[in-house]
């Protein structure tokens, strides 16, 4: 075997085992969900004139993964929304969620949807169901009858 050839063997089996690191190692790192992983090049050159141990180019991406956006919440103080009634604004299809913190007990009912739930003094109730109804449908605590959102669900 040739000098040129062991040199280009020796190349390819050390371009694998760094291509293959670089697979292998992964990530554990919570904050990678807000960037994108990438797999770096790896390209191996012959000597001059031996083209049969060039290793092919590869890159290998993955799609970066969007940070699920802010679940919105409403603040209750006395009995009524802080700030005013909030709007709450999604498109048809899409999961709706939205939190209700309340400084006193009572049920929050989104009408349209028809869905209740039981909010504790100082507690909090968090919805999440699919946009199916399109329209504006208020929310509110069922018991004094307080409005405390409008929810919109664009077509």
């Amino acid at each position: 075997m040739t000098p040129r050839a062991r040199i280009a063997i020796l190349a390819v089996a050390v371009a694998a085992l760094v291509a293959a690191f670089f697979v292998a190692r992964g990530t554990d790192d919570d904050s990678s969900n807000d960037r994108q992983a990438e797999t770096p090049t790896v390209t191996v050159t012959a000597p001059p004139g031996d083209t049969a141990a060039t290793a092919p180019s590869s890159t290998t991406t993955t799609p970066a993964r969007t940070a699920a956006p802010p679940v919105p919440v409403v603040a209750v103080v006395g009995g009524r929304p802080q700030g005013g009634i909030k709007k709450l604004s999604f498109d048809k299809g899409d999961q709706i969620r939205f939190k209700v913190r309340s400084d006193t007990a009572d049920e929050v009912h989104v009408h349209g949807y028809d869905l209740e739930k039981a909010v504790p003094a100082g507690g909090t109730a968090t919805f999440s169901f699919p946009g199916r109804i399109d329209g504006r449908f208020e929310v509110e605590l069922h018991h004094s009858g307080q409005q405390i959102a409008s929810l919109e669900v664009q077509p």
